[in-house]
């Protein structure tokens, strides 16, 4: 069963949050069907794709967890421009307030198995990130809130895991030192987040308050160093194999922790799909356009990126899309 356990260590600033996707991340891999656009057919994520876009899921798992916020907190990766750069075109993972989440890739060409982490995202430094913050209920005018992660250091040279990336952006925008360790393979994906907790206010992202005295205090803390440092001992066959219970005992029997009850409910896939959005989306094309597959596929057949979820639409759905709503008439029985 996927759970999150969120905890502090006890008199020190510092606080932490455990994910172990289980379930529902194995549902997303067997749902999975790469989508007819992509050049490398149809099947499913290559190893290396499949783990870098469970550690995406489970990091964008726990900054959900961490910030509480009324929405849903979407983390995307697009590709270069160029075709030939890097193998993943876009990666995507959106998270809702009650953790359900959803999660895709588009893999564009083959990939050879042992690629770093900058080639198969970030080839050339082309790729962008970005953190997006869209709330549930929006006031008039409120546009959603988006952050852009760098996927390459202060030096200008690429990152070389996901992990790395998300722990430079929280140090750089949102000023909180960070430590997170990411892991995942086809049966689970696992992620642990120690951070250095906000001297006061919850003004942005990462819940802090950004000043001269939060800068002040990047880096200085003894706790958080120490801790952190217990963190980057774990062994990614750790996080696959040992419990959350045992992963903690691992790293931190020496320490004060005081564990809050688990997320209720847990984290678990949930795809929001449907044929009204999907019939939305056809209608954007226009008339003619639309008009102009039907005629050339004998039909619209539309497939989930998220979930593999199929949508049909024949010739007489296609021009009911079209059609007035006060035209539309049920049928009669």
């Amino acid at each position: 069963m996927s759970e999150l356990h969120k905890f502090i260590f006890e008199g020190l600033p510092v606080r932490g949050a455990i994910v172990r996707l289980t379930d529902s991340w194995q549902e997303i891999l067997s749902r999975r069907e790469l989508h007819a656009g992509d050049e490398v057919g149809s099947g499913k994520y290559p190893d290396i794709v499949q783990n870098l876009l469970g550690e995406m899921t489970a990091a964008a798992v726990l900054m959900q967890g961490n910030i509480k916020f009324n929405g849903s907190l979407i983390l995307q990766v697009m590709g270069g421009e160029k075709k030939d750069m890097s193998p993943i075109k876009l990666a995507v993972v959106e998270v809702k307030s009650d953790l359900t989440f959803r999660t895709t890739a588009k893999v564009v060409h083959a990939v050879k198995g042992n690629e770093s982490f900058s080639r198969l995202i970030n080839a050339g430094n082309q790729a962008r990130c970005a953190i997006t913050l869209d709330p549930e209920v929006k006031f008039q005018g409120q546009q959603p809130y988006q952050s852009i992660v760098p996927l390459y250091g202060d030096q200008g040279d690429p990152l070389e895991s996901f992990a790395s990336v998300l722990e430079h952006y929280m140090l750089q925008s949102e000023q909180l030192d960070t430590k997170l360790v990411l892991a995942a393979n086809g049966e689970m994906a696992v992620g642990l987040l120690i951070q250095r907790m906000p001297l006061k206010g919850e003004n942005n992202l990462a819940g802090a308050f950004t000043s001269t005295e939060n800068e002040d205090q990047i880096g200085k803390n003894e706790d958080f160093n120490r801790i952190a440092t217990l963190t980057a001992s774990i062994k990614t066959d750790e996080l696959l194999t040992l419990s959350i219970d045992d992963i903690l005992h691992r790293l931190f029997w020496q320490e004060p922790i005081a564990r809050y009850e688990p997320a209720n409910p847990a984290p678990r896939f949930q795809c929001t799909c449907s044929r009204e959005r999907v019939a939305s989306t056809i209608r954007s094309l226009g008339q003619s356009e639309t008009e102009r597959m039907i005629e050339e596929r004998d039909g619209i057949q539309v497939n989930c990126d998220f979930c593999g979820q199929p949508y049909s639409f024949d010739v007489i759905d296609a021009a009911m899309l079209f059609m007035p709503a006060e035209s539309v008439v049920p049928p009669k029985f």
